[in-house]
């Protein structure tokens, strides 16, 4: 009887450590956590967070709503320009840039008013004096003289006015999305912060195209 039960505690005491054992085995053996990045904003480096960061998303800031509402009526404004250029000038290369706007502006519009729409935020901003709406354009945008000088050309004129007005209106979304992220806890929103980041980088490769095209028409109008 004393050998049976010396050998159940022996074999208690095995399976025991044979556990301890796995356990530790299998903490080794663990990868390790992942890694928490958080992304810089356009031009500054990312940096890493602690591994007990959670994923709980950052409370929306009305500087990021109001960005999307402007942005809204900032791109309308570009396609509404792109719109005269089939009946304004027969420049191919004018042509095909305005069709690359018109359509990757078009497509952000839509992608704003869903982001708005899903977070239960109007699409357009409040604007308590419509009388005074000249007042309250976004950076960048053409005054209502601009626009109806650009309504007027034709041919090289239109071009040039075209140009010189869709480059100071991509200025002017640099400088909106510049202004978010300068503002303390905006741009933290995963897909407004890649969004504003593909807008300062496909609008910085159009203004170098355009204003490419217009060092060209310069030493063709002195011939």
């Amino acid at each position: 009887m004393g050998m049976l039960l010396l050998s159940c505690l022996f074999f208690v005491a095995a399976r025991a450590l044979t556990g301890l054992s796995d356990t530790a085995e299998a903490q080794q053996s663990a990868p390790p956590g992942p890694v928490v990045v958080q992304p810089g904003a356009p031009g500054k480096p990312s940096k890493k967070l602690p591994p007990s960061t959670t994923g709980k998303l950052p409370p929306r800031s009305q500087a990021e709503v109001d960005f999307m509402q402007g942005m809204i009526m900032h791109h309308a404004q570009a396609v509404e320009m792109t719109a005269l250029i089939p009946s304004h000038t027969e420049n191919k290369e004018l042509r095909l840039l305005g069709a690359r706007i018109s359509s990757s502006q078009s497509s952000e519009i839509n992608f704003m008013k869903r982001w708005l729409a899903a977070r239960g935020e109007p699409v357009s901003m409040a604007m308590p004096d419509m009388k005074n709406m000249s007042s309250h354009q976004m950076p960048g945008m053409l005054t209502p003289e601009q626009m109806t000088a650009l309504r007027k050309a034709k041919g090289d004129e239109f071009d040039h006015l075209f140009l010189t007005g869709m480059i100071q209106h991509h200025n002017g979304a640099l400088t909106m999305v510049k202004d978010l992220f300068d503002t303390a806890g905006a741009g933290q929103d995963a897909e407004l912060f890649n969004f504003a980041t593909d807008v300062d980088t496909g609008q910085r490769a159009e203004i170098r195209i355009m204003q490419g095209m217009l060092e060209n028409k310069i030493p063709e109008e002195k011939q």
